[in-house]
C-alpha cells in the first residue's frame, strides 16, 4: 500500500491551478505553487507560494527541489529549465518534452501530421514572399500564426487576400517571430475533446463538447455536442490518438474542427486542463482537475462519463472599467435553477479578463441552454475605479 502524500508544484497560479488545488485539497495533498502575481487566485490555498516570473530558471528549480512532482497550468513557461530537471530525476507531468513540442505550433502540427493525424495543411513562413507563395498553394484566406505564444487569438491573423499580405505580415511582428501559415479549414463547429493518460498508459476520454468563441475568446461550451454519433466516436479516438502521440501524463485537451460532412481536424493541443472542460465540475463524475491530480500523482484515474447535459459560460471583466473587481448579480444569477457560479477572485477586473465562470446542468440540454443565458445576463464583474 502507498501513500499518496506526494507534494504537487504547480507552475502557474491562475484560475486552473485553483481549480487544480481545489481537487488536490480534498485528497490531502501538500501543495506548492509558483507564480508572479502575489494575490493570485491560488494565493489563499497553498502550503507555499513562490513570488517568480514563469521563466525565472532559480525559481523553478526551488519549487522543483521542494515537490514530488511538478506540473503547470498553461504552456508559456520555461520548458528547458523542466527539461534540464526531468533529465536530473525530477517527476514533470506533462512532459517537458511533450510540452517543449506544444509550444511551438509549427512542431505541434508536424508531429501530428507524421503520425498521419488529420490537420489543416500548414508551412513555415518568414517573409512576404514565402506568405504569397503560401496563398497560391492554399489558396485565400488563410490562417497566418506565431509559432509560440498565442492564447485567446492572440498570435492569430486572416490572410483574406494578396493585397493584405504586407499588413497581415506587420500585425504579427513582420518576422520577430516564427511564423506558419495554415490552410483554411471549412468548419462548421468547433469541438473540444478532453483526455488524460495515468503514468501506466491508462487513458480517459471524455465527451465531445461544442465551443463558441466571441472576439477570440471561449464563450460558451455545450455538452454533449450537436454532432452525429459517428463524428463523436471519431473525435473521441481521435483525441486518444493525440494522448499516444505525445505520451503525456495529465490532462490535455484537443481543440478540433467539424466540416458540413462530419469530418474532424486538430486544431490546436493544450497539455492541462482547458477553459472547455470546466463543466466537467458539476457534469462529469470525475472533474478534468480532479483527474489531472490523479494522473500526476499515480493514482488511478477517475470515470469521464457525463452525468447530466451541461453548458458553461465564461464570465469577462466588463467592457469599459478597469480596476478592483466587484461582482454584481450573484443573486439573481444563482436563483436559477441548475446554475454554479466560479468567481476567481482576481484583483483587478479589465475588459475581456476571465474573471469567472457559470455551469448550467438541467435534464436536456435545451433547458441547460436557456437557464445558462439567463444566468449570464444576471451576473456582471466590472471594475470599481480607485479612489
Amino acid at each position: 500500500m502507498e501513500s499518496i502524500q506526494k507534494t504537487i508544484g504547480i507552475i502557474g497560479g491562475g484560475q486552473l491551478g485553483q481549480m487544480m488545488i481545489l481537487e488536490a485539497k480534498k485528497m490531502g495533498f501538500p501543495i506548492r505553487v509558483l507564480d508572479p502575481t502575489l494575490h493570485c487566485p491560488a494565493h489563499t490555498l497553498v502550503d507555499e507560494h513562490i513570488v517568480a516570473d514563469f521563466e525565472d530558471a532559480a525559481a523553478i528549480r526551488q519549487l522543483a527541489e521542494k515537490c514530488d512532482v511538478i506540473t503547470y497550468e498553461f504552456e508559456h513557461i520555461n520548458a528547458q529549465v523542466l527539461k534540464e530537471l526531468e533529465a536530473e530525476g525530477h517527476v514533470v507531468y506533462p512532459t517537458a518534452t511533450s510540452l517543449a513540442i506544444i509550444q511551438n505550433k509549427f512542431s505541434q502540427k508536424t508531429l501530428l501530421a507524421k503520425h498521419h493525424l488529420p490537420v489543416p495543411d500548414f508551412c513555415a513562413v518568414s517573409s512576404v514572399e514565402e506568405m504569397k507563395q503560401a496563398g497560391k498553394t492554399f489558396g485565400y484566406p488563410y490562417m497566418l500564426k506565431t509559432c509560440t505564444g498565442g492564447y485567446d487569438g492572440k498570435g492569430n491573423h486572416v490572410v483574406q487576400s494578396e493585397e493584405t499580405v504586407e499588413e497581415s505580415f506587420a500585425a504579427l511582428g513582420s518576422g520577430t517571430l516564427p511564423l506558419m501559415a495554415e490552410k483554411f479549414f471549412p468548419f462548421t463547429m468547433e469541438i473540444s475533446v478532453l483526455a488524460c493518460r495515468s503514468a501506466h498508459g491508462d487513458i480517459a476520454v471524455y465527451p465531445v463538447a461544442q465551443n463558441e468563441h466571441k472576439d477570440s475568446i471561449l464563450d460558451e461550451t455545450r455538452v454533449p455536442a450537436a454532432i452525429s454519433d459517428e463524428t463523436t466516436k471519431n473525435a473521441m479516438e481521435l483525441a486518444r490518438k493525440v494522448m499516444e502521440v505525445f505520451e503525456g501524463v495529465g490532462m490535455f485537451c484537443v481543440e478540433m474542427f467539424v466540416d458540413e460532412t462530419g469530418n474532424v481536424a486538430v486544431n490546436e493541443v493544450a497539455p492541462r486542463p482547458h477553459n472547455s472542460g470546466h463543466y466537467t465540475i458539476e457534469a462529469c463524475v470525475t472533474s478534468q482537475f480532479e483527474q489531472h491530480i490523479r494522473a500526476v500523482s499515480g493514482l488511478p484515474l477517475g470515470d469521464p462519463s457525463l452525468l447530466r447535459p451541461a453548458v458553461m459560460r465564461n464570465i469577462l471583466g466588463e467592457e469599459g472599467s478597469q480596476g478592483k473587481a466587484v461582482v454584481l448579480g450573484a443573486d439573481q444569477c444563482l436563483a436559477i435553477p441548475g446554475i454554479t457560479l466560479h468567481v476567481y477572485g482576481k484583483e483587478e477586473s479589465k475588459p475581456k479578463r476571465k474573471m469567472g465562470h457559470l455551469t448550467a446542468t438541467a435534464a436536456t440540454l435545451e433547458e441547460a441552454i436557456q437557464n445558462a443565458a439567463k444566468a449570464k445576463a444576471c451576473i456582471k464583474i466590472q471594475g470599481a475605479p480607485s479612489k
